[in-house]
């Protein structure tokens, strides 16, 4: 039933509580699965060689992300635990905000699912954090499961 299925991770057990829910998401067919972590953007300088001065180099500007490689590790770690279960992986780090970059990949790749964990805040607590899955649900046409984290409280 779905092609593309996104999976955004940030590195914590909340975000992994929606692993386990692949096995019937994917179940007998040949969906795709694209683990995706966002990381923070900082302004960075790489240096390149400067061709009307040759010898010298200058900076330029780039983005660069602070826990990019960090979050590549994490990314290949799931992923070939995934592959173990015979799912078709694909892994992503993207810079920016969460849930900007989140919406952009889903809209622009042809997502058909986007799974992820959301912690269940309510109140005060939800107004001052904000929820990445919340902005994601309320930015986007793609369908949009989330799964509760553990130990969360119903708001009665």
């Amino acid at each position: 039933m779905f092609q593309k299925i996104l999976i955004p991770l940030d590195g914590s057990k909340l975000a992994e509580c929606v692993l386990p829910f692949l096995d019937d998401l994917v179940k007998n067919s040949e969906s795709e699965v694209i683990l995706i972590s966002v990381t923070e953007s900082v302004p960075g300088y790489r240096p390149v060689k400067n061709h009307s001065q040759p010898g010298e180099e200058r900076l330029m500007p780039e983005a660069v992300g602070k826990k990019e490689r960090q979050a590549e590790k994490y990314l290949n770690r799931i992923a070939k635990g995934l592959t173990k279960k015979g799912f078709k992986v694909q892994t992503r780090v993207l810079l920016g905000n969460p849930a900007q970059e989140i919406t952009y990949y889903a809209r622009y790749h042809g997502c058909d699912l986007v799974v992820m964990a959301s912690h269940g805040r309510t109140g005060p607590s939800r107004w001052a954090f904000g929820s990445v899955a919340d902005k994601v649900f309320r930015a986007i046409c793609t369908p949009v499961l989330m799964i509760r984290g553990p130990g969360c409280i119903p708001d009665i």
